[in-house]
């Protein structure tokens, strides 16, 4: 049986914490990074977690988790 590859899309955009919830990051924090106020752009470089749990398990089995 050949092994479970992952998907690199979701590797990039997820990643599983050490509870085994799903984190996602957050959306606008490349785009006219020099206009946003230092405030939004510290707000942006959190990981939040990913709300549905359906969801959830589509990408921890994505990752191979």
């Amino acid at each position: 049986m050949p092994k479970m590859k992952t998907h690199k899309g979701a590797k990039k955009r997820f990643h599983v914490n050490s509870s085994g919830n799903v984190m996602r990051t957050k959306g606008p924090k490349s785009h006219f990074r020099r206009r946003k106020a230092k405030r939004v752009k510290r707000l942006f470089g959190s990981k939040i977690l990913l709300d549905s749990t359906a969801f959830s398990k589509k990408i921890r089995q994505a990752l191979g988790h």
